[in-house]
């Protein structure tokens, strides 16, 4: 079993290793709620036609997937990350789905977004932004890439209020994530890896801040299943 430091300038190499089992995790782990929560997203884009979308750390594209099957006002959509194994398995669903002509995968680092400023209608990113050492560093870059009047989406896990809804859900991270999906994918670490981002990484009123701090306005955040994750939007 392969082990991984927890150095999350290199975190892709670790979804490069897990990428066969990925997809497969995220609906177990999630017991099918990360379908719900993508198509929640969704709902948040502008409401206008001919949108041009930009996924960071984009993975294995369903964010994209889903986007563009909900919504028929997309002219183009890019998602660019790390990890050229995840990459590969995402060309490969957005080929089955007749959407090449739609959606561009492409290598892409979401601290140095390899695109001209205001390029973009809306950019999202979904459980990624906790995995970069400056998520500071990713929401000025998103800023940059937007058009005025553009929106960022940011859907990442956050940890509920509720005292005891939140006991039960670190017990689950710390305990039954790593096991399930150390059986599933070989990788237990990668999967411990995950509970300790989740339970270091900055959420609620802190992380609307810190888009605020980086020139976005009208930022809100917008709880899924009592604060388990959460969906941040802001505009330009």
């Amino acid at each position: 079993m392969a082990e991984y430091a927890l150095s999350k300038s290199e975190s892709w190499k670790m979804f490069n290793q897990i990428s066969s089992k990925y997809d497969l995790l995220n609906h177990l782990l999630s017991f099918g709620l990360d379908i719900h929560w993508r198509n929640k997203l969704a709902k948040f884009l502008p409401k206008r036609a001919n949108l041009e979308i930009l996924d960071l750390a984009t993975g294995t594209a369903d964010v994209l997937l889903t986007i563009c099957k909900s919504n028929f006002q997309i002219k183009q959509a890019t998602g660019i990350d790390l990890a050229d194994k995840m990459l590969d398995i995402g060309r490969a669903k957005v080929a089955k789905q007749n959407l090449t002509d739609k959606i561009l995968l492409k290598h892409g680092d979401a601290t140095q977004i390899p695109f001209s400023p205001n390029s973009f209608d809306t950019v999202t990113i979904s459980f990624g932004i906790r995995n970069v050492e400056n998520p500071q560093m990713v929401l000025h870059e998103m800023h940059r890439v937007l058009r005025n009047e553009g929106r960022a989406l940011i859907m990442e896990f956050s940890l509920p209020n509720n005292r005891v809804l939140r006991a039960l859900h670190l017990f689950y991270l710390r305990t039954i994530v790593p096991i399930l999906g150390g059986l599933v994918s070989g990788h237990a670490q990668a999967y411990r890896y995950l509970n300790q981002t989740i339970e270091a990484f900055s959420y609620g009123e802190q992380f609307t801040k810190m888009m605020e701090r980086s020139g976005f306005k009208n930022v809100k955040a917008n709880p899924l299943l009592f604060g388990v994750a959460t969906i941040y939007s802001g505009d330009k």
